[in-house]
């Protein structure tokens, strides 16, 4: 499994030993890979749908009611750093750090356990202390010689110590040195302020622990850049400023490092000049980000080179230039920070989200019950996420969303929208709103959307036999860092899929759907997810203005489509009736039409697919252009069909169009 995936398998084994002895074992069946089989019935012995795993529910439910000893989470630990040690960790890179955790007022009782965990989500060495010469070898010692602690590696990125000898006693103190070897710790790839350090007290041997208030943290830096990132808008008026985002990554797509120096940029076209309205320099406190103004006088397809002073390229997606044609606005809707599953503060994903990827619209939805540390459990960090996502919204130039994402073992994982400022968590864990119509049902009559992702399968697949409330739920996430979950026939589809669950079965049971796609990412890098993973998900917007109004609008009317991450143009029309239209019934029992298709891509495309109810009925070879117009009649549609385009790059890059429906 790859680094975006196995960590559901990790986090399984980390409630199992959190819970300890208090219910359900969620680690009773897996498969070879650590994940739970598929369950058929609940602990009451309700059916549960396809894949459903009711024993995590329950342990997660349990973990919540079980009241920890006084010496569980007892203590405190910080990381101290010695003359010449850094104060920074650089991405992907060896050091050496040297961690202190000292007793707390109850003590720890022989058998209790102290766990040390760096971010389990990611690429830190993981912490070990059998093989001194490899990375991560962790030296261990106590304050006193009377103290004797039995450590192991117990999972990926989890040391654990067991007290044996004499009780530990307020105040005693044990020393790791994470890195101590001649290969050092590598830091986490991912850049990120504060990346923790977590210590868990399991302070009277019976299986539960709590992780201490406070665990120590390091910022991990940016590497230098490899590459550069060009971002146009996708439409521009000929004669007007437009803005240019340039930002230099390194190769794990980190930004922030404080590069230095001119970038050249020119159009690829001679026709189309690109003027700019000052030259693009960099200075150190810029961070390698910056976004600029041009101007374009001609109507056309443009596409911006990108060369350092020392040697690195880049180019831009496609920009239409045309006086006419409606905006297209790009949008990240799902992923997640460090107060939950992922890497970052939620400041800093907003600012990559902006002044890195040049998104028109992000939300951040860190999930309601998972993670190190659990959001509905902690109102601060809710508030953080509220007070951040008011901050940056700037209408017209930047829209940020409120989300989390309602995290569901049961039926599926949605994410949850609002299109103002105020929102409530209604976490899947409370019995009150731990099914899809109850979640509906709260937030009915709010400017709110729930949008179901990695439906086909993948961590967990949606229970389709819930039917989407229509008002709320218009629309659904097709692709991700998990893959697609269109349908088994589309590049890259999600692992692990449960047949008859993909989004075009679903259509087949006259469910209507716009289509988005948005990363799911964990890495801190909305709108760039598909850079350094196989597949990602960027989610087009045809709207008039940039504000939360008008991109509500647009969602609920379907004006939508989906990219795998490149900004692929794509407009779509079956007559005058415009992507994700319902038409109605026809009076003479069908509908014939003209189906009007333009595709500009950011790599050669590969080939052009019709899907009509179910089926690819055509599929037009492209043979490597970049840009293709296509009129093609459509004729004897029939109430209730539906039909969409999937445009496909050589290099699996994706766009799909939602579909237009017969009533």
């Amino acid at each position: 499994m790859s680094a975006q995936h196995w960590w559901i398998s990790w986090m399984i084994a980390l409630v199992a030993a959190g819970c300890g002895g208090c219910g359900g074992d969620p680690g009773q069946e897996r498969d070879a890979e650590g994940a739970l089989l598929m369950a058929s019935a609940g602990p009451d012995g309700t059916e549960m749908p396809p894949g459903a795993m009711p024993e995590l529910v329950e342990s997660l439910r349990q973990s919540l009611a079980t009241e920890p000893h006084p010496s569980d989470g007892g203590g405190r630990a910080w990381l101290e750093q010695l003359p010449g040690d850094p104060e920074f960790a650089i991405a992907g890179a060896p050091g050496r750090f040297r961690l202190i955790y000292e007793v707390g007022p109850e003590g720890i009782a022989v058998g209790g356990m102290i766990y040390f965990q760096v971010s389990p989500f990611w690429h830190w060495s993981t912490p070990q202390v059998e093989e001194p010469e490899l990375d991560g070898f962790t030296k261990v010692t106590a304050s006193g010689k009377d103290i004797q602690v039995d450590a192991a590696t117990l999972d990926q990125q989890l040391l654990v110590l067991r007290v044996s000898g004499r009780a530990l006693r307020a105040g005693d103190q044990i020393t790791f040195v994470y890195g101590a070897g001649p290969a050092g710790a590598l830091a986490d790839s991912l850049a990120e302020k504060n990346s923790r350090f977590w210590f868990a007290i399991d302070g009277d041997g019976d299986g539960f622990r709590v992780f201490l208030k406070a665990s120590p943290g390091i910022d991990v830096l940016s590497a230098p850049p490899t590459q550069i990132r060009v971002t146009l808008p996708s439409v521009a008026r000929p004669g007007k400023p437009f803005r240019i985002t340039v930002a230099t990554l390194d190769p794990s797509a980190n930004a922030g490092y404080p590069f230095e120096g001119r970038i050249e940029l020119t159009s690829t076209s001679a026709e189309h000049p690109l003027e700019l309205t000052e030259p693009v320099v960099f200075v150190a406190s810029d961070r390698g980000r910056k976004t600029f103004e041009a101007i374009v006088r001609e109507p056309g397809v443009v596409r911006v080179r990108a060369k350092s002073e020392n040697g690195i390229v880049g180019e831009s997606n496609p920009m239409m230039v045309s006086s006419d044609g409606q905006n297209i606005f790009w949008g990240d809707l799902h992923g997640h920070t460090s107060l939950s599953d992922g890497t970052g503060t939620v400041a800093d994903y907003f600012l990559y989200a902006r002044d890195a990827s040049a998104l028109d619209v992000v939300a951040i939805t860190d999930h309601d019950h998972w993670g190190v540390l659990q959001l509905d459990q902690h109102p601060e960090f809710w508030e953080e996420t509220k007070a951040e996502t008011r901050r940056f919204h700037q209408p017209g130039r930047f829209v940020t969303l409120l989300g989390y994402e309602w995290t569901s073992w049961i039926y599926g994982h949605r994410h949850v929208l609002y299109f103002e400022d105020e929102g409530e968590i209604y976490s899947s864990i409370s019995p009150d709103y731990e099914h899809p119509t109850q979640l509906w049902d709260a937030l009915r009559g709010k400017p709110a959307l729930t949008f179901a992702h990695h439906s086909a399968g993948g961590v967990i697949r949606t229970d389709w036999d819930v039917p989407p409330d229509p008002i709320l739920e218009p629309l659904t996430e097709i692709t991700s860092v998990h893959g697609s979950s269109e349908a088994l026939d589309s590049p890259v589809p999600i692992y692990d899929p449960i047949p008859g669950n993909f989004v075009r079965d679903v259509l087949d049971r006259d469910y209507r759907f716009g289509f988005v796609g948005s990363g799911d990412s964990h890495d801190g890098h909305p709108g760039l997810a598909h850079l350094v993973t196989e597949s990602g998900g960027l989610a087009a917007i045809v709207a008039d203005t940039l504000t939360r109004e008008s991109v509500l609008e647009a969602m609920r009317a379907r004006r939508v489509y989906a990219t795998n991450g490149p900004r692929i143009l794509l407009r779509t029309a079956l007559d005058e009736h415009p992507m994700g239209a319902l038409i109605p019934k026809p009076d003479a029992g069908s509908y014939s039409g003209e189906l009007f298709v333009k595709v500009v891509a950011e790599a050669p495309l590969e080939r052009l697919d019709l899907i009509r109810s179910g089926q690819v009925v055509d599929s037009l070879p492209i043979d490597g252009l970049l840009e293709i117009t296509l009129r093609r009649e459509i004729e004897d549609l029939v109430s209730g069909e539906y039909l969409y385009v999937r445009a496909v790059q050589v290099d699996t890059g994706t766009a799909w169009s939602s579909p237009i429906y017969i009533e």
